[in-house]
């Protein structure tokens, strides 16, 4: 099947944050939202979580607008719901009350089931010299891998 292809990753939030606990959540979607997000037209790019009244929220979220979709199409950056159990929720407020940490999307998937899945991070941002840092070991890995290939 071709849903489990669809991997969409927001390769910032390994750059910029440092990576602390993940969590699995599902998203309330519309129907021409799953269908834009299964042709893989979306990005986690500038995305961000916020937890409200007891609820966590993706804002800025892109899922393009679906091209065989009608009048009732969906909006392209809306605010999506996401679904996570009560501790899970609690976890996250009470970590992301701390400073330095917030809550980003890291990856977007289908699951077997065919369900919209988002791997979310409780992260702490990096400073520039962590960046730095991890720049260097990609470069490190990146030359290692070309000696050993020849």
């Amino acid at each position: 099947m071709n849903a489990n292809r669809i991997n969409i990753k927001n390769k910032r939030a390994t750059f910029d944050y440092e990576l602390v606990e993940t969590f699995t959540a599902g998203i309330v979607l519309t129907g021409t939202e799953i269908k834009s997000i299964r042709a893989g037209k979306a990005s986690l790019a500038d995305t961000y979580c916020l937890i409200e009244n007891g609820e966590v929220w993706v804002k800025n979220m892109y899922v393009a607008e679906y091209e065989f979709g009608s009048y009732n199409n969906h909006v392209a950056r809306r605010d999506r719901k996401l679904l996570l159990n009560r501790k899970e929720i609690q976890r996250l407020a009470r970590s992301d009350k701390e400073a330095g940490f917030t809550i980003v999307p890291t990856r977007l998937y289908i699951n077997e089931r065919g369900l919209a899945k988002l791997v979310i991070a409780l992260a702490r941002g990096k400073k520039q010299y962590d960046k730095r840092q991890s720049i260097k070991e990609r470069e490190d890995k990146r030359a290692m891998d070309r000696m050993f290939k020849h």
